[in-house]
């Protein structure tokens, strides 16, 4: 069963406007929160410090045993034969005609992996990955209910996740990780597996947290939203400078990553798209390992050099009349303060 997230009473309490992620999974709606109410400040706080997010839209696979990686690489599109422990990597799972039927996110935590997806693949993608199990010493778990997500997207993520870390986490520490690197932190008394994952455009932190310590980790961030050592004689006191940290929507988290071009299952592609209609064919796939579910579909796509159709993203280009006329109004396309 998909989580329903338990900061869910405090996020109604914010009068936070939320609404369903997809339709519901059995008799469950999966509500997110869109916007906090304040939209352009919570793109703001996306781009100029940081933004927030809970994320109970995702849902998580726990992989353990002795084969756990050999089996994974044979399932899966992306090369994971030799992948370090603490790392991530995006993959596709496919059916056997070569549909996508989850956009994975592959976290080797090196006694176990985690897989990340969209909670309405979950299902299929446990069911399908089991029924391939046949001798391999693997085993997979819906941990879902048990793991809590959280996202940390701007500029200041990396300073305020080491602000509330209350100890050294393990190797990469959080301000030297890099794109696809993982770490551990304590926050609250509890463990915290992050993963750096830049899909706005900017720092971002995807957090795995215990569900029953999700709360107080929440808590923990808001505590140190607003910087309180600025004199209010100091022009820097003002509500742009004092805002370090703001809960942010779906919503604000959407523009940045369109901005980004951060394509997301379910939205920009779905069960339906190859491989390689999806956009992010060469993040997602490997044309140098070995076999896997679907792959003949693939390298048929890949042989004949261009598919029927192709996620991209279009830039317009204004005319001259309509950037005179911006600036002749002195208004911002995007708001710059948090």
């Amino acid at each position: 069963m998909p989580l329903v997230s338990p900061l869910l009473p405090l996020e109604r309490q914010a009068d936070a406007f939320i609404s369903p992620w997809g339709p519901p999974i059995g008799e469950t709606s999966i509500d997110i929160v869109q916007s906090f109410g304040e939209l352009e400040l919570e793109y703001a706080a996306i781009r100029k410090s940081c933004a927030l997010i809970d994320q109970p839209q995702r849902g998580t696979i726990e992989v353990v045993g002795g084969e756990r990686l050999e089996f994974l690489n044979r399932m899966l599109t992306q090369e994971l034969k030799g992948m370090p422990a603490m790392t991530a990597r995006r993959s596709f799972w496919l059916n056997r005609k070569g549909r996508i039927d989850a956009d994975v996110l592959v976290i080797n935590l090196g006694d176990r992996l985690i897989l990340d997806l969209d909670v309405h693949a979950l299902q299929r993608t446990l069911q399908g990955l089991n029924a391939y199990i046949i001798a391999d010493d693997v085993s997979l778990a819906d941990t879902t209910e048990a793991t809590a997500r959280l996202a940390l997207h701007g500029p200041a993520s990396a300073a305020i996740l080491d602000e509330v870390t209350q100890s050294p986490g393990t190797s990469p520490s959080i301000g030297t990780l890099a794109n696809g690197q993982v770490s551990t932190i304590l926050v609250a008394g509890s463990s915290v597996i992050v993963a750096r994952n830049d899909f706005a455009g900017v720092p971002g932190f995807e957090l795995f947290i215990p569900t029953a310590a999700v709360t107080a980790v929440f808590q923990r961030f808001l505590a140190i939203a607003t910087a309180t050592d600025l004199p209010e004689a100091d022009p820097r006191h003002a509500i742009g400078h004092r805002v370090r940290l703001r809960p942010a929507g779906w919503a604000a988290l959407n523009i940045a990553r369109i901005e980004a071009g951060s394509p997301v299952y379910n939205i920009d592609f779905d069960e339906n798209a190859l491989p390689a209609e999806s956009g992010v064919l060469h993040d997602r796939v490997s044309f140098t390992k070995g076999c896997y579910l679907g792959q003949e579909i693939v390298a048929r796509m890949h042989a004949r050099g261009h598919p029927k159709e192709l996620l991209v993203a279009l830039k317009p280009k204004l005319p001259a009349s309509a950037q005179l006329r911006d600036q002749e109004s002195q208004l911002p396309f995007q708001p710059v303060g948090a």
